[in-house]
């Protein structure tokens, strides 16, 4: 009878070996596409220029440019997810001579980062937008926002209707059936999101920038390179992770109440937000022109900002709405020495 081999000289098990290795070259895999955050003074250096201004909204150093005609309309930008007020500049060359142009990177976006308040839901940054007016000395202004900062301006229109005169929409956010439901997937993912949030950031940028633009060749290094470095801005990564998990579906019933003159431009190529969606918008809003593009994607105004410009110029007036009147001016008390009449004069017999 043959003698039983011991435990002792039983041979390795293999998966044990596979396992090691696994681990190790996810560990490898970590250490090579980990980036930290590049540092705020450097990314001011290279993205800030001489329009920029830093102006303190609610407890945060907003990045803000004010470009244009001082004395025209007021026009105040809103950019989308991941973007900066960058998007915006074909615009300000298109409309410099004719409107006066604010634009901003929201918290948790480009130059600006994380706020004190640590909340990046639509409500929440249009309360930063009207911190961000009354900075500015803007009463009545008009206001414009592409995708995710469409569905702040619009929520701006409907909670602060004393202070929109128009409304431009650019592929706005509001209903359901937008294209964010893989980014919000992977914000569920728990520690795994954790950690993914912190590696190289330019492949996913390249992804959604191919979705974002109807022409690829608008994915140059310069964006590509631009959208990825304000990723790493201290802050703006944690910041995108929390947005992501934190903000609730959209009513968009509270688009039919909207009073105020609005323009929705949208390119019929848009991947992420389809162009019926459009008109859908242009149904709820009373009395909302349409101007769609159609060989444009998510980000029109970006593709082609001489024709979406146009369409703004004639759709804005050039100069700023007048004053609203002043109060009645209240009585002055009597003085001393003044005799006071009665309320009531009593009737001669």
């Amino acid at each position: 009878m043959p003698s039983r081999r011991r435990r002792s000289d039983a041979p390795p098990r293999p998966w044990a070996l596979w396992l090691l290795f696994a681990l190790g070259a996810l560990a490898g895999v970590v250490l090579w596409a980990w980036q930290p955050d590049l540092p705020k003074d450097l990314l001011v250096q290279r993205y800030a220029n001489a329009h920029s201004q830093f102006v303190d909204v609610g407890g945060v150093r907003a990045h803000v440019r004010d470009e244009g005609r001082p004395d025209g309309m007021p026009l105040l930008m809103i950019h989308g997810s991941l973007g900066s007020l960058q998007v915006w500049e074909g615009w300000v060359r298109e409309l410099g001579d004719k409107l006066r142009l604010v634009s901003v990177d929201l918290p948790g976006h480009g130059l600006t980062g994380p706020w004190p308040r640590g909340e990046y839901t639509i409500e929440a940054y249009t309360d930063f937008i009207e911190v961000l007016a009354d900075a500015l000395h803007l009463d009545r202004f008009a206001i414009a926002g592409q995708s995710m900062g469409g569905a702040v301006a619009w929520s701006f229109a409907a909670t602060r209707p004393e202070r929109v005169t128009h409304l431009i929409l650019v592929d706005p956010s509001g209903f359901s059936g937008g294209g964010t439901a893989l980014s919000t997937q992977f914000a569920h993912l728990g520690w795994l999101s954790d950690i993914g949030i912190y590696l190289k950031p330019r492949s996913m940028m390249r992804r959604a920038l191919l979705e974002t633009y109807a022409d690829p060749a608008m994915v140059t290094p310069e964006r590509l390179q631009r959208y990825s470095d304000l990723q790493r801005f201290p802050g703006n990564r944690a910041a995108t992770l929390q947005r992501l998990r934190t903000q609730e579906p959209l009513d968009p019933t509270t688009l039919r109440h909207l009073d105020v003159p609005t323009l929705i431009i949208w390119g019929a190529r848009d991947r992420q937000l389809p162009v019926n969606q459009a008109y859908r918008f242009q149904g709820d809003i009373k009395g909302a022109k349409l101007a769609i593009f159609s060989r444009l994607g998510h980000a029109p105004m970006e593709e082609d900002p001489k024709a979406t410009a146009a369409a703004v110029a004639s759709f804005l007036p050039r100069d700023p709405p007048p004053p609203p009147p002043a109060p009645p001016a209240e009585p002055a008390p009597p003085s001393a020495d003044q005799p006071v009449a009665p309320s009531i004069v009593p009737e001669k017999d």
